[in-house]
């Protein structure tokens, strides 16, 4: 293949966002690789289309803990997409951002280290609002007339509402907006969707710039390594159907592929611990103690209960209902398939609820767990309230296995490990458990199955998190930002890898620690900030 301009490796939100912007603007040339498969295929399209793809599907990759000893050995998955478009094009479409001292401590941990790069709130709120198109929030912050589709539910089933209602009957208040003046309180989350289309970045910002010739989008790339030469990264090596390539960038490479194969690719090419690169016989380029290191996710666990009657989305997917709802979805653009089976929410604080929310909950109208759970549960009309740590406090890491570049990479991710992390947990079970008990929702549930509902004890709760928690789907803090001092920092403030010229990082491994809430739109910002960094649009 040709020299490029720029080479970004992965296709995911930041990916996306960061060829595009460099395509459109920087009058380079820009390849984008990404190991997955194509975006258009019509249940990724349909908002509902997650519910038939999570527990197996070519669009997924699944990557396996190691025996988590603070879980009894429990093993369980971390799935992250495998298409382009990444995690947008596979998730469940919640629109979150977090809350602005999220980004004030990034300032914080940086330490005056930033280069006159600043990380703080009113830096990242305008790549924000830029990039969305919102139908209902025009304001200072909402954008309107962006390229990413952010939009109300197109279908609100009963049973959110009754969620909605019983968390208010707690005292919450009702939030008509979770990215707005204040975070905490009950209601309906937006999407990154539009008239029941999924608005990926694929779709949002890859799609018009197809045409484009200086851009190139390369499906079913598997990078082995960077290449680097006295000091600076000036090439990638990557295999296909067709075998193994090279190909060489004349400014810039950017590292987009997430948090668990971004410190996976940077340690294969030198650059990370170099005790553990030199176990796998690794030349050391730049010995970076931090890559794969800090690995923070939030941890979610499950509430379910049964309905006493036909409430929710069960067998909406099924038979007759399936023909039903996707006439009117076809005629009318109208009715479920418009719902991405998530359109309630909370996020509180159980134990001070003046304080910022600790616990993020996210209402399914199903009867679900997760494919590892392995438990026998009936079939029929239901409830799913999981609760989610938001800020915690525990931090894992990634290891490669071998040399091999085909070897998916070791990952511990350690989650609820740090006892404050588990008091939040069970804290927030329990604050949801009677959420489950209050009207009006109680009157229409016959029996909360998971957990136990009539023992909710320190003791009890702890047992059940420990058997159920699993990924919020949100792996970060890998390659992370940090101050000059920090042994930890693998990128300064402008996200340059440290002591290799020519690369970057844009994707959540870049964050020195976890927004409270949903990861896809901040990596979103992560792509567009990186662009404007490399063009010398910031500092």
């Amino acid at each position: 293949m040709n020299k490029f301009d720029y080479i970004v490796v992965g296709g995911g939100s930041a990916g996306c966002v960061a060829a595009a912007r460099l395509v459109a603007e920087s009058g380079g040339t820009v390849l984008l690789l990404e190991a997955g498969h194509s975006n258009r295929h019509p249940l990724l399209d349909m908002p509902p289309g997650i519910f038939k793809m999570i527990n197996g599907s070519k669009f997924m990759k699944y990557h396996r803990t190691t025996p988590q000893a603070h879980l009894d050995d429990r093993v369980h998955d971390i799935p992250q997409g495998n298409v382009l478009g990444g995690g947008s094009s596979v998730n469940a479409q919640v629109y979150m951002r977090g809350r602005p001292d999220d980004y004030d401590q990034w300032n914080e941990i940086l330490r005056g280290n930033n280069d006159g790069v600043g990380w703080g709130w009113k830096d990242v709120l305008p790549h924000f609002t830029r990039m969305e198109n919102n139908n209902r929030f025009a304001n200072n912050l909402h954008g309107v007339g962006g390229a990413l589709q952010v939009s109300d539910p197109g279908h609100i089933d009963d049973m959110s509402r009754w969620f909605v209602q019983s968390v208010q009957s707690l005292g919450e208040p009702f939030n008509p907006d979770f990215n707005g003046p204040t975070q905490r309180g009950v209601g309906f989350y937006q999407f990154t969707n539009r008239k029941g289309k999924r608005s990926s970045a694929a779709y949002a910002f890859i799609s018009p710039q197809l045409k484009n010739p200086r851009l190139t989008v390369k499906l079913g790339a598997e990078v082995d390594r960077i290449i680097i030469e006295d000091g600076r990264a000036v090439g990638i090596s990557f295999r296909d159907k067709a075998g193994v390539h090279q190909t060489r960038a004349k400014q810039e490479i950017v590292l987009a592929a997430g948090a668990l194969v971004t410190p996976k690719l940077l340690m294969l090419s030198g650059i990370g611990p170099a005790d553990h690169l030199a176990e796998h016989g690794i030349k050391v380029k730049a010995d970076l103690a931090g890559v794969g290191q800090n690995l923070i996710d939030h941890p979610e666990v499950p509430i379910t209960a049964y309905a006493n009657g036909p409430y929710g989305y069960y067998k909406q997917g099924d038979g007759w209902r399936m023909i039903r709802n996707g006439l009117q979805f076809k005629m009318f653009g109208s009715g479920p398939v418009t719902s991405a089976g998530v359109e309630a929410g909370a996020f509180v604080n159980p134990n001070t609820p003046g304080a910022p929310p600790t616990i993020q909950a996210f209402c399914v109208p199903i009867v679900y767990l997760d494919r590892d759970a392995q438990v026998e549960m009936k079939d029929g009309y239901g409830i799913t309230i999981t609760t989610v740590v938001v800020k915690p406090k525990s931090r894992g890491e990634v290891r490669l296995v071998s040399s091999d570049p085909s070897d998916m990479p070791e990952v511990s991710p350690n989650l609820l490990k740090d006892p404050a992390d588990m008091a939040e947990m069970v804290a927030g079970q329990r604050f949801f458990l009677n959420a489950m008990q209050a009207e009006p929702l109680a009157k229409r549930l016959e029996k909360i199955v998971v957990p136990n509902a009539n023992d909710v004890s320190d003791k009890a709760l702890i047992a059940h998190c420990k058997r159920f928690v699993k990924t919020n789907y949100h792996p970060a803090g890998t390659a992370k930002m940090g101050a000059d001092g920090d042994k930890l920092a693998v990128l300064d403030a402008q996200l340059r890898v440290r002591s290799i010229d020519g690369l970057r990082v844009c994707d959540m491994s870049a964050v020195p620690d976890i927004n409270a809430g949903n990861t896809n739109a901040p990596a979103m910002m992560l792509g567009d900030r990186c662009a404007d960094l490399i063009m010398g649009q910031i500092g």
